[in-house]
């Protein structure tokens, strides 16, 4: 039995976990907030983050009932992720870490997301679309690893839903994502948008670009409703496409969706569609586990430990560009 705490702060989300062989017995997180048609920058994102990060460790402690000494083993998101609140979280959990006596893993934040997906669906080895705001990704796994088989060239999907919002001042609150979504189910017009799949990888840029300029026409010829379902569709249908690309190639009947964006239901609505018409199954799971979390990195810290993984601590590190397959997967057959 390996009990895990697991530390997350490489975006926006402050969060903490405490997972016991399989059994979640904390999922705490703080959101940093911005304005309506603003960012979360670096310095003030990593700023929010050591001013809660001591509430929400004392939150997890307390909802998951253990002492300290109940701790085998912490576990911190090494990256990818933006600099400044990787390291602010990274610096906590490498103080308690010494402080309780307790071994460190570093994980990987693309792989934290798909082995809490895995856990939370029980898919056996999906065909892994990964989207969030810092990432876009198609993954299977092949001899202990998880391998790329398309991704953006250019910003990742949720950065571009989230850059959209901040052109028409959608509120943050609680996430602008969510707030595209809601507003594209009142969508009655499709706008023609650039669709940019090249090979297996695609492209979100350009289209955001051109989204951009047709916001200026906004009550003259459609509605910012009508924009943000006509955006939704456009990027969504690129995603399915280069997904079931990777399942034909992969021979696999299976499809996770993982990330922030995963939570978004007309995703997980066409990806059902396709998987569907191919007898192939969905597997997708709600914020709770979608959304970064500490849980996730606990699970997979967790994973890595109990199949003999350890970390010095002079390589207890962070590092903006961890890439998805640099990882060795000692914990999969």
């Amino acid at each position: 039995m390996v009990v895990a705490i697991g530390f997350e702060g490489s975006a926006n989300k402050l969060g903490i976990g405490i997972i016991r062989d399989d059994k979640v017995l904390a999922n705490c997180r703080r959101t940093y907030v911005t304005p309506p048609g603003e960012g979360f920058l670096p310095r003030e994102t990593a700023q929010h983050h050591r001013k809660n990060v001591i509430k929400v460790l004392k939150e997890a402690l307390t909802e998951s009932g253990l002492q300290i000494k109940d701790i085998d083993v912490v576990c911190y998101t090494k990256g990818p992720g933006m600099g400044a609140p990787l390291v602010s979280v990274a610096i906590v959990a490498r103080t308690v870490a010494q402080l309780w006596n307790k071994p460190i893993i570093g994980v990987n934040h693309c792989i934290g997301h798909i082995e809490m997906g895995r856990l939370i669906t029980k898919a056996q080895n999906p065909t892994v679309l990964y989207v969030s705001g810092g990432n876009t990704q198609v993954i299977a796994y092949s001899k202990k690893r998880y391998r790329i088989f398309g991704e953006t060239i250019d910003i990742a999907v949720g950065n571009c839903l989230d850059r959209f919002a901040r052109i028409l001042k959608l509120s943050n609150d609680p996430s602008p994502g969510y707030n595209i979504e809601q507003c594209a189910k009142k969508g009655k017009q499709f706008v023609p948008l650039p669709y940019v799949v090249k090979g297996m990888d695609v492209s979100f840029s350009g289209i955001l670009s051109f989204i951009e300029d047709k916001a200026a026409d906004i009550g003259k010829k459609w509605t910012a409703e009508d924009l943000c379902f006509s955006l939704q569709e456009t990027v969504f249908a690129m995603l399915v496409e280069t997904t079931e690309r990777a399942m034909s190639h992969c021979g696999s009947d299976e499809v996770l969706i993982v990330g922030g964006v995963g939570c978004n239901e007309r995703l997980q609505e066409m990806m059902g569609i396709m998987c569907k018409e191919r007898n192939a199954t969905l597997f997708a799971t709600d914020e709770r586990f979608c959304i970064d979390n500490g849980l996730m990195i606990a699970h997979a810290g967790a994973e890595a430990f109990k199949s003999g993984t350890t970390m010095k601590w002079d390589d207890a590190t962070c590092t903006q560009r961890y890439r998805t397959d640099e990882v060795l997967v000692t914990w999969r057959d």
